[in-house]
């Protein structure tokens, strides 16, 4: 196991920055996931530290060895890619094998690691297959097991469950979750998937346009949320944003709505006539009528079985609140909704950084 260090990484090609001098601190046996829209840098950062792009410039340090010059194969990594990657020609056992047969090791002791690996991945009964001879889950096992028998110090992982159906990507999902915490080796996960993020991270990096926008594990990047970036792309559905002014003690929204401001997530002072982005979960509207709340009209309701999604329009935005499913409200009819203070998030309207 090793620690990664990142400093100052840059990648440019020409005048356009893809990744643009980050730092980032890699703890030995973390799972590290990197997270964000398409053409965040994610996929690039990723392919920088396995050494399959040139760095333009910083440093990347693998335990204690600084790696920036040093080809994939010095680096002493292992990489699950999204496709697989698989040779068709050979069986899942010469698969698994062959980085073990490239660096002249025994037959036995490559066979006793390929056994190995496949009992952890539960992948023994296909070891005689060929890949086209598995569907989509069972070859990303066997990926993942020619990554394991190599016992590298990092592992990276690069979209691995984009191929996959909804079903097997929570399969493989809990497979990479159960891995990690057998084998204990330090994971940099890259997925554009929010949920994949939440339910596999230690610790998530968020990224947007080549810089990173919040580093913290699930509960902080969920619960403060340091942009309006950050609290749309974390959560499903995202998180309501609406605008309010504050005006004397309550945050005052344009269809005459109000909420006090007091208890909002923020200390600030003189605050009238300040206009602020209001942010809220939707699974932190109560469907009981308070003191504290907000009147509106539902325009759409989604039942989803496990609760029910109301969408409505409060200040000119449209929200949405996840309420029990047992509540099935009908569009068009008048709808108070309860809210603690507590759980309002409040940003800046022109930087959209959060407020503390």
């Amino acid at each position: 196991m090793a620690s990664v260090s990142l400093r100052k990484l840059e990648k440019s090609y020409g005048a356009f920055r893809v990744v643009k001098a980050i730092d980032l601190e890699i703890v030995d046996g973390e799972l590290l996931v990197l997270v964000g829209p398409s053409g965040c840098g994610k996929s690039t950062t990723l392919r920088m530290i396995a050494g399959l792009e040139r760095i333009s410039g910083g440093e990347i340090r693998i335990g204690d060895r600084i790696v920036n010059d040093l080809p994939p194969r010095e680096r002493d990594i292992a990489m699950v890619f999204q496709d697989y990657a698989l040779y068709p020609h050979k069986t899942v056992r010469e698969n698994m094998g062959f980085s073990l047969k490239v660096r002249g090791a025994s037959a036995a002791d490559a066979d006793a690691k390929i056994r190995g690996a496949a009992e952890m991945l539960g992948i023994t009964h296909l070891l005689d297959r060929r890949p086209g001879q598995l569907s989509g889950g069972q070859r990303q096992r066997v990926a993942m097991g020619r990554a394991i028998v190599r016992r590298p110090q990092v592992f990276l992982f690069d979209e691995p469950l984009s191929n996959l159906d909804a079903k097997l990507r929570g399969q493989v999902r809990t497979e990479i979750k159960r891995l990690h915490q057998t084998i204990g080796t330090t994971i940099v996960y890259v997925t554009h998937d929010q949920v994949e993020a939440m339910t596999l991270a230690d610790r998530i990096v968020i990224l947007r346009g080549g810089d990173i926008e919040q580093i913290g594990t699930p509960e902080q990047v969920y619960n403060n949320p340091a942009s309006v970036f950050v609290g749309g792309f974390v959560g499903a559905p995202s998180m309501n944003f609406a605008k309010a002014k504050a005006t004397q003690g309550y945050l005052d929204f344009a269809d005459g709505n109000r909420l006090p401001l007091a208890g909002a997530g923020t200390k600030l002072s003189a605050a009238d006539g300040r206009e602020f982005i209001v942010g809220i979960r939707p699974e932190h509207f109560t469907p009981l009528a308070s003191d504290v709340g907000l009147n509106s009209q539902i325009q759409v309701v989604e039942p989803l079985g496990s609760d029910t999604l109301v969408h409505f329009a409060v200040g000119g935005a449209t929200l949405t609140a996840r309420l029990p499913p047992e509540l099935r409200p009908q569009a068009g009819e008048a709808i108070k909704l309860g809210l603690d203070p507590a759980k309002i998030h409040l940003f800046d309207p022109e930087t959209e950084r959060a407020l503390q």
